[in-house]
């Protein structure tokens, strides 16, 4: 439990992390935010790749695996379509962002946050003694550039920093509390350790393919998006190979 706390707490705060230099810098182009989403889509691919999908099939077999990757899959699909939502980078880019959007924003992130909270809870609750690390960390990487982006919009906005700060600080507790939801399921479930990483894996390859890619080479930056893209897949690669 003692891990669990403190490796699901640092993977959370990563979003409280990255939008503290947002407060200080209110204006920050198309290039460095689609480097940003595209290394975040790299580290969150390995981590699937390289951690939660091999560590599913370690415990289960190909069906499990295919059952709880599809499951992930649909759930994001349909609250993507039946959960309002805005598009994080380009409302990023206007200073007069309506306060309605502000808080789609808010609830776009918080809905992407929750699967990355379950993926850091049930992999900290599965026997392997490395993958929670693995994944922590990936989501925690992930979590800097969502974090940057919602207090950028928030600090270009408005002049006080406080109320920044509040969003970013509910958003990081609701993927906390989601991980905690996932570290109990798997903790009092182990059967369903397997289905749970299957279908964490499915998500955040949903995420990465739905949103942050299509992000990242939406402005005409393709090169360096994809260059930041490998260089994240490689960064996870070698974490996971310096834990083994």
């Amino acid at each position: 439990m003692e891990q669990y706390l403190v490796l699901s707490g640092l993977s959370a705060a990563g979003t409280i992390a990255g939008s503290l230099p947002a407060l200080l810098i209110r204006n920050l182009s198309h290039r460095s935010k689609d480097i940003l989403l595209a290394y975040s889509a790299g580290v969150m691919v390995a981590a699937s790749t390289y951690g939660l999908i091999p560590s599913a099939l370690k415990l289960s077999n190909l069906y499990v695996l295919t059952f709880g990757i599809l499951l992930g899959t649909i759930l994001l699909t349909l609250l993507e379509r039946y959960i309002p939502h805005t598009d994080p980078v380009h409302d990023a880019d206007t200073a007069a962002v309506s306060t309605a959007s502000r808080m789609l924003l808010i609830m776009s992130m918080t809905l992407h946050n929750l699967p990355e909270g379950l993926s850091t809870g049930i992999s900290l609750a599965d026997p392997e003694p490395h993958l929670g690390a693995i994944v922590s960390f990936a989501i925690g990487v992930q979590n800097l550039p969502e974090g940057f982006l919602i207090a950028l919009v928030f600090a270009t906005a408005q002049s006080r920093m406080l109320k920044p700060i509040l969003y970013v600080c509910g958003v990081t507790a609701a993927e906390w509390l989601a991980s905690l939801l996932g570290y109990n399921f798997g903790s009092e479930l182990r059967f369903l350790i397997p289905y749970g990483l299957a279908f964490a894996g499915g998500a955040m390859l949903y995420i990465v393919y739905k949103e942050l890619i299509p992000e990242s080479h939406g402005d005409g930056n393709e090169t360096p998006a994809t260059f930041a893209f490998i260089i994240g897949t490689l960064t996870m690669i070698a974490l996971t190979h310096g834990l083994d």
